[in-house]
C-alpha cells in the first residue's frame, strides 16, 4: 500500500506542476497571439476607402461615395468591386453612361461576378432597354444557379421583365420563388396581382393584392396596388369595394384623371349619380377633350333624370370619337327612357356595326319588327 500511496502522491505533485506550467504557457501564447479582431487585422488604404464608400451608398450619399471609390481605384487600379459600387452610385445619380462604363470595367477583370451582372441588368431595365437587360439577367441567373445564390430582388426583377414580355406563367413561378426566400415581399405579391389581372383572373388578382396590401405599413402604401385592386373589383362587380380602393388611391395621387373617371363609373353602378357627377366634373376640368368622361357624365345625369343634359354630354362624347360604340349604347338607353324608341334602335344598330357585344342582344330584345341596318 505504501508504494502506491507514494506513487499517487508524486503523480499529484507532478500533475500540479504540469498544470501550472501549461497555464503559464497558454497565458503567454494568448498574450502573444491573441485572436484577430477588426482592429488588429491590417486593412489596406484602398479597402478602408471602399468600406467607407459602401456606408455612404447605404445612406444615399452617392457623390461622396464616388469620391472615395475613385481614390481607392487610384491606389489599386484593378479593383472590380470598387468599379461595381461606383456604377451603383452613378445609377442612383442618373449617370447611366458613367455607370455603364464602370460596370463594364468591373466585368473586364471579373466577368463572372453575379453582383455586377445583376446591376447591369437593373440599369438596362430602368432605362427600358429590355433586350440588353435580358442578356445580363440571363448571365447572372447562370452564375446564381452554379453558385446557389438566393436573391429575392433579382428574381423579382426577372419576373418584371417576363411580365413586360407577357410571359405570365414563368413570371408567376419566379415570384413564387422570390416569396419563398422572402415571405413578406410586398412588391412580389403586388406584381403577382398585376399579372393575374392581365390574365383576366380577377378573383386571384384580388387575393394576391389583399396579401400584399395587408403587409404594407400605413406610411409606406403602394398606391398602384390599390389601383389594380380597384380595377379588379370593378370587373367582378364589387363596385363599393372599387370605390373604396379608388378613394385610397386618390388620397395618395390626388386628381388623377383615370382614377376620377373610374370612381365615377363605379358610383354610377351603385346609383350614386350625384357623387359620380362630382368625380366626372373634376375629370373634365383636367381634360376637356376626353370622350369617356362625357359618356359617363351623360349617364350620371340621366340617372338623376336630367335626360336632356345627359344627351348633350353623350352627343359631345360621340363628336369627339365617332366610333365610340359604348357611347351609342348609352345614348340609346337615354332615348329609350325619353320614349324615343326609333332613335334608340338607330343608335343600337350603329353600336352593332362598331362591334359592341351588347348591342345585338339589346336590338333583339327591344327593336324587333323595326327596320334596322343589321347585317
Amino acid at each position: 500500500m505504501t508504494p502506491l500511496f507514494i506513487f499517487t502522491f508524486k503523480a499529484v505533485i507532478w500533475d500540479k506542476r504540469f498544470l501550472i506550467g501549461l497555464l503559464l504557457f497558454c497565458s503567454f501564447l494568448g498574450f502573444s497571439q491573441e485572436p484577430a479582431t477588426e482592429d488588429t487585422v491590417k486593412v489596406t488604404p484602398e479597402e478602408e476607402l471602399f468600406k467607407k464608400a459602401v456606408k455612404l451608398i447605404d445612406s444615399a450619399h452617392y457623390k461622396e461615395a464616388i469620391v472615395d471609390l475613385k481614390k481607392a481605384i487610384k491606389i489599386k487600379p484593378d479593383y472590380p468591386a470598387a468599379y461595381t459600387k461606383m456604377g451603383i452610385a452613378k445609377i442612383q445619380l442618373k449617370d447611366i453612361k458613367g455607370a455603364e462604363k464602370d460596370l463594364k470595367t468591373a466585368l473586364t477583370s471579373n466577368p463572372n461576378d453575379f453582383e455586377t451582372l445583376k446591376t447591369m441588368g437593373f440599369m438596362y431595365f430602368n432605362i427600358e432597354n429590355y433586350k440588353e437587360c435580358k442578356v445580363f439577367f440571363d448571365s447572372a441567373a447562370s452564375i446564381a444557379a452554379a453558385d446557389k445564390i438566393d436573391d429575392a430582388e433579382f428574381l423579382y426583377y426577372r419576373a418584371k421583365l417576363m411580365f413586360i414580355g407577357k410571359s405570365y406563367k414563368p413570371a408567376l413561378d419566379m415570384l413564387a420563388a422570390a416569396i419563398e426566400i422572402k415571405p413578406k415581399y410586398v412588391e412580389a405579391f403586388v406584381l403577382k396581382g398585376e399579372i393575374r389581372f392581365a390574365q383576366k383572373d380577377y378573383n386571384y388578382a384580388i387575393k394576391e393584392l389583399n396579401e400584399g396590401i395587408a403587409m404594407m405599413k400605413s406610411d409606406q402604401l403602394d398606391y398602384n396596388a390599390y389601383k389594380i385592386r380597384a380595377k379588379a373589383k370593378f370587373e367582378v362587380q364589387d363596385y363599393k369595394g372599387a370605390i373604396t380602393d379608388w378613394s385610397v388611391y386618390l388620397d395618395g395621387v390626388p386628381g388623377e384623371e383615370e382614377a376620377l373617371i373610374a370612381r365615377g363609373a363605379a358610383r354610377i353602378n351603385i346609383n350614386d349619380h350625384t357623387n359620380a357627377l362630382v368625380d366626372l366634373d373634376e375629370a373634365i376640368k383636367k381634360n376637356p377633350k376626353n370622350p369617356v368622361s362625357y359618356n359617363y357624365r351623360g349617364m350620371a345625369k340621366a340617372g338623376n333624370k336630367q335626360f336632356v343634359e345627359g344627351l348633350k354630354d353623350i352627343n359631345y362624347s360621340i363628336s369627339l370619337k365617332f366610333d365610340y360604340a359604348a357611347a351609342y349604347v348609352n345614348r340609346a338607353a337615354i332615348k329609350f327612357a325619353s320614349k324615343d324608341k326609333r332613335g334608340a334602335c338607330e343608335d343600337l344598330n350603329k353600336a352593332d356595326t362598331l362591334g359592341d357585344p351588347m348591342a345585338y342582344k339589346l336590338i333583339d330584345q327591344y327593336c324587333k319588327g323595326m327596320n334596322d341596318n343589321r347585317k
